[in-house]
């Protein structure tokens, strides 16, 4: 890795157009921006592609427009393949379509990674960002809880430069390292949306040092206030089916670990649907999510087939 590492942003879109302008404005403004940006539209409808076609930031812009929505776990699956080899990242950057990173949160995290780098020997896994909401507010959705079974050591010396040791993060503003997912390969496809970040983060981080730190920050704008355990509709298929993907088709979590997250799913799934005045919808959800963890997800090869519509590359303007 050079002294002046090239990190790549990769950002998914699906029709949320004035997001997505007010996500690449955020990365543009920062104090450190990526060496290009990887923005993958989910065959969107409402003028994204459009949008795409005409814009012209300050970044170079590798525009990957699909023929088919392959959910938030596709589209991070394409662009971060084409991070790492097309690009030739050191650092891979992501992040959903509501995220807004603020000016510090991309150097930040590389200074966090580095200096721990230098500290301990070997680098992190990851550095995800603080999320907040609009507000200012520490988003429930994206909480990030201290690793259990760290050592004193290990907690000293992430604390030592303002971030602590995490188990797993959201795809709100995380900085992979390639090596890392060279190693350990993409994201699954087939979770479309939902847990995919759970699993892949957890995957790299099972036997590898993930940080947050609060110096690094970037704003979730989601529509409300609130964590996972709001009301889903019909999307709480995919919390149940991909949840139980991750504990019984994955190799993330170690055993103990499936245990007690399991155990946690139960308690908000059961909170989840007493609370709902959808209870039917939830159920069938449910039920659904249930009967089709009992079958593997497909290989990235047979979700992705066939996907790619255009690709356009925009170099940045000066």
């Amino acid at each position: 890795m050079t002294s002046h590492p090239v990190v790549v942003a990769v950002v998914v879109t699906y029709n949320r157009r004035e997001l997505l302008q007010t996500t690449l404005e955020g990365i543009a403004s920062g104090t450190r921006v990526p060496d290009a940006v990887v923005i993958v539209d989910n065959a969107s409808t409402d003028g994204t592609a459009e949008f795409l076609q005409q814009y012209q930031g300050t970044v170079t812009t590798d525009v990957v427009t699909l023929n088919t929505n392959v959910g938030g776990a596709g589209g991070f699956v394409v662009g971060m393949e084409r991070a790492v080899l097309d690009h030739r990242a050191d650092h891979v950057w992501i992040m959903d379509d509501d995220t807004e990173p603020q000016p510090d949160a991309l150097r930040e995290a590389l200074d966090v990674s580095e200096s721990y780098r230098q500290a301990a020997g070997k680098a992190p896994a990851f550095i995800a960002s603080r999320v907040v909401w609009t507000d200012g507010r520490d988003h429930p959705m994206n909480r990030m809880r201290p690793r259990m079974g760290a050592s004193e050591n290990e907690r000293s010396a992430a604390a030592r430069l303002g971030a602590t040791q995490i188990r797993t993060a959201s795809f709100v503003s995380v900085l992979i390292r390639a090596e890392e997912i060279q190693q350990h390969g993409l994201p699954i496809a087939d979770y479309f949306i939902w847990n995919d970040d759970l699993e892949y983060t957890a995957r790299i981080s099972r036997r590898g040092t993930a940080l947050t730190t609060n110096a690094s920050v970037a704003n979730h704008h989601t529509k409300v206030f609130g964590d996972a355990g709001a009301d889903p509709g019909p999307r709480f298929y995919y919390e149940v089916r991909n949840k139980l993907w991750v504990y019984t088709r994955s190799n993330a979590l170690a055993p103990w670990e499936k245990v007690l997250f399991t155990g946690a799913s139960l308690r908000n799934w059961t909170r989840t649907i007493a609370a709902s005045p959808n209870r039917k919808v939830l159920l069938a959800g449910f039920f659904k999510g249930l009967r089709h963890s009992l079958k593997a997800p497909r290989s990235n090869d047979q979700v992705l087939q066939g996907i790619y519509a255009l690709r356009n590359v925009q170099e940045p303007v000066r």
